[in-house]
């Protein structure tokens, strides 16, 4: 199971509380190769139904994506691969790599359609005009079943989950010779107005996509809500391929006939202080 946030400078665990019905048998936690906290769990004897809960709070401050970055971001200039510096290179190679084949290139005409046709393209402008022409062009489906649909997929139907879409971005940045990888976490979806509309994704987990630019380091975006940088999203685990980043997972035992089913809730919700004014503090409660 992956439901510990990962800690960072824009993302700091105050709380984490974790309940599990029945009482697992022995419960361990370790890091996998990309840094997340995973927790596995064995059991003995029956159960009508298997309950995790997991209540966090952390801080979350995160800061603008390109803030003060005014001429120092790179640009790509057509060239294949894109030139990162040698030293980066060996770590970066995993997430550069394709992992959907794309027999009629239509993944890299897609990702060409951000290229300037002659000169130089800023990478700030091309993965942020990506990121919302996903948003505005596709249309979100939730699917909280089976794996990610692949981009080739996601291009001819037109719709697709927050996953089918962080894997077309992955693929489509991966086509210009980006490293780029799959990021799992919540997104605090507030509800305004008369259409009860917040962003898309809330009530369950959530995916996004994480690019490396030299300048910037790692900078997320979600193309399914059309954000930048990462705003009102937590992130939990990070990965080459949505598959290493699963919330959880496992085996089980039972009669031919038992019900099997899995319901998922998540609730982000900001703290209020003292002072009665909204604090970088977040309750994330989730149930599965």
């Amino acid at each position: 199971m992956m439901f510990r946030p990962r800690e960072s400078y824009d993302q700091r665990l105050l709380a984490c509380d974790l309940t599990i019905s029945p009482v697992p048998s022995s419960q361990r936690f370790l890091q996998d190769v990309f840094g997340n906290c995973v927790g596995v769990v064995d059991f003995k004897g029956r159960a009508k139904e298997l309950v995790f809960e997991s209540f966090v709070r952390l801080e979350h401050t995160p800061l603008p994506a390109f803030a003060d970055m005014d001429g120092e971001i790179e640009v790509y200039t057509g060239a294949m691969p894109f030139a990162y510096a040698p030293e980066d290179l060996p770590d970066l190679l995993s997430s550069m790599e394709r992992q959907h084949p794309d027999p009629e290139g239509l993944v890299d005409a897609w990702a060409q359609r951000f290229v300037h046709p002659s000169g130089k393209t800023r990478l700030q402008t091309l993965l942020s005009e990506m990121t919302q022409a996903i948003y505005a062009d596709f249309r979100y489906n939730t699917r909280l079943e089976g794996g990610a649909q692949s981009p080739v997929e996601t291009l001819a139907l037109g719709t697709g989950s927050c996953r089918d879409f962080a894997v077309l971005m992955i693929e489509a940045v991966r086509s210009l010779g980006l490293a780029a990888r799959f990021v799992s976490g919540y997104i605090y979806s507030p509800y305004t107005g008369p259409a009860l509309s917040g962003r898309v994704g809330g009530g369950h987990t959530h995916a996004w996509v994480r690019v490396y630019l030299p300048a910037c380091g790692w900078v997320e975006f979600d193309p399914t809500n059309g954000i930048v940088g990462n705003a009102d999203l937590v992130r939990v685990a990070i990965a080459r391929d949505p598959r290493q980043a699963t919330p959880l997972h496992g085996t089980w035992a039972g009669r031919p006939g038992d019900y099997l089913g899995m319901d998922v809730e998540v609730e982000v919700r900001p703290e209020l202080d003292t002072t009665a004014q909204l604090s970088p503090s977040w309750t994330v409660g989730m149930a599965s």
